[in-house]
């Protein structure tokens, strides 16, 4: 742990020992100050490193806790680096990352932020404290209030789901529901501490909660450096790009100093450009960063259904976020409500991962990044996966998405299960559950190609699959099954895409099957021309999405 703190006013440069009650400069009244650290943290790091505590305690010397006993921990931190294979594949990116953090113990990386925000309150003696959320901040800071010992009151905006209001409440935290909007209800939540006494937890004001943001960056240089086999391998290696989505900007300001100080100590080669992304219906920094304004313009009135990206006024992290960008390189975007629902679904879909509406606007903003060029293939991308979604948002699933034992429909017309007569009984009644009407061959000769496209198909609808490795063996396939649909690479052993495209359509019983090419291979002008005789549709991997495949899967087969 740092032998002395210091905070350093970021308006007129004046520095004071820290101390966590103290929010405004002596000097010029500045509310916004940041941690400088007395002993050489660069050799302090460096000996956590070899040690291997667990959690936040091992970056210690960059943190403002004094004493390490003081620490309020539920094991939050250490959260995994997790490849995003099927989304890289479909995108032609393979190096996407996801930063778990909805493996957090309240399911949200501001458990980092409450523990170390805590921790620092139980070093200064404080019994009593007071926030203001759109959910996850007030669970982590109830769930570690209760375990220091420190009585919580929580502002929460009626967008906040019930099942988040009865969770800070099964804490203990007493929840005062601010029918207003999150702007608002932060003011009201500031007054109502200064008027009795209390300690309000600021945010981007508060040393420790900016601070807390940096340990993410921190595990990632470290889990990206282990990615490196060599002997000599670096102990940190900053991402090319490291993207998060925005409310109040917290998390991504705290990224990027945690990245400056790497790169100021020596341990890192270079600084990540920052991509920050939010939604249309509440985008000041997008907006304000376009226009080129040094101050965010405020939305008055957010209209988005991801209410926790409802931050209309972002004061000074805008700033910090856009000096940055224009430092270091990066982007600010905006994604719609139904861009995030999406990437959500398709995340859950593709990689098992299930994460909160304003986590996948961040995937969502890397979709649209890498569609529009500004991210490379060869480039290192870190999305932060802010944490888990619950309850499961009901317009991601849409309507039909469970099976009715109940159900009369016919199967081979509905797929789903139907009532069984009582001579039957249950064995019977289950053989009818995997009905399936369509069956699609998928010729392709790379075992995670294939294996992509069957999970893009089976994870839409009940499609009979069928598949092969390279083209004799494809062709023999089709003439057995007699598929409904044939999805064909080109780039196969024995016979390639072509040679199959024209024994189909030399074989009467096979021409009118229609094919769907998918291929990473480079087309002159004479095989498009070929192709567009032969094959209903043409994609280039890397080129499109899993649902872009399957309304074109839809439509072939209508």
């Amino acid at each position: 742990m740092p032998e002395y703190i210091n905070a350093v006013c970021q308006d007129c440069g004046h520095r004071r020992p820290f101390v966590l009650q103290e929010i405004t400069c002596p000097r010029c009244g500045g509310e916004f100050a940041e941690a400088e650290y007395g002993l050489d943290a660069r050799e302090g790091l460096l000996a956590e490193w070899r040690n291997r505590d667990i959690g936040l305690r091992r970056f210690g010397a960059l943190l403002p806790l004094r004493d390490p006993d003081h620490m309020v921990t539920l094991g939050e931190g250490d959260t995994p680096l997790i490849p995003l294979n099927h989304l890289g594949q479909l995108l032609g990116h393979p190096r996407l990352f996801a930063k778990d953090e909805r493996q957090s113990p309240t399911a949200s990386f501001k458990d980092r932020q409450a523990a170390l925000a805590v921790s620092a309150m139980k070093e200064a003696g404080l019994t009593e404290a007071v926030v203001s959320s759109t959910g996850n901040v007030a669970i982590a800071y109830a769930a570690y209030c209760a375990r220091a010992g420190i009585r919580l009151t929580a502002f929460l905006t009626p967008t906040v789901p019930a099942e988040k209001m009865r969770e800070c409440a099964l804490y203990g935290a007493h929840i005062i529901k601010a029918t207003t909007t999150y702007d608002a209800s932060k003011k009201l939540a500031a007054r109502f501490a200064e008027e009795r006494g209390l300690y309000y937890d600021r945010g981007l004001r508060s040393i420790p909660s900016l601070e807390s943001m940096k340990t993410i960056v921190f595990e990632v240089a470290e889990q990206l450096a282990a990615l490196d086999r060599r002997s000599d391998a670096p102990r940190y290696v900053a991402p090319d790009w490291y993207v998060q989505s925005i409310s109040g900007g917290l998390g991504p300001v705290g990224a990027g100093k945690a990245f400056r100080e790497l790169f100021d100590l020596g341990l890192t080669d270079r600084l990540p450009k920052l991509a920050g992304v939010q939604v249309d219906g509440c985008a000041p920094m997008v907006t304000s960063f376009a226009r080129g304004l040094s101050v965010a313009e405020p939305v008055h009135e957010p209209r988005t259904r991801v209410s926790t990206l409802a931050t209309g006024e972002p004061g000074r992290a805008y700033q910090r976020i856009k000096n940055y960008i224009d430092t270091h390189g990066g982007s600010l975007i905006a994604v719609s409500d139904e861009d995030g629902f999406r990437a959500m679904h398709q995340l859950a879909k593709l990689e098992g991962l299930s994460m909160e509406p304003g986590a996948a606007v961040a995937f969502a903003g890397v979709i649209k990044l890498i569609r529009n060029g500004v991210i490379k293939p060869d480039e290192t991308v870190v999305i932060n996966c802010t944490g888990h979604t619950f309850p499961v948002e009901p317009e991601v699933l849409g309507q039909q998405w469970w099976r009715d034992w109940e159900t009369i429909d016919t199967p081979a017309q509905t797929g789903s299960l139907a009532a069984a007569p009582e001579t039957e009984g249950m064995p019977a009644a289950l053989s009818r559950i995997d009905v399936r009407v369509r069956s699609i061959a998928i010729l392709e000769d790379n075992a995670d190609s294939a294996r992509l496209l069957r999970r893009v198909l089976q994870a839409h609808s009940d499609y009979v699959i069928h598949e092969a490795t390279d083209g004799i063996a494809g062709l023999e396939l089709i003439r057995q099954r007699q598929p409904d649909l044939v999805i064909l690479d080109l780039m196969m052993p024995g016979l390639d895409g072509f040679g199959v495209l024209d024994a189909l359509r030399a074989d009467e019983a096979l021409r009118g099957i229609p094919v769907i090419v998918v291929t990473a291979r480079s087309l002159s002008s004479e095989e498009r021309q070929r192709l567009a005789s032969q094959a209903g549709a043409v994609w280039h991997k890397g080129e499109f999405l899993d649902d872009d495949l399957l309304v074109e899967v839809e439509r072939v087969l209508r």
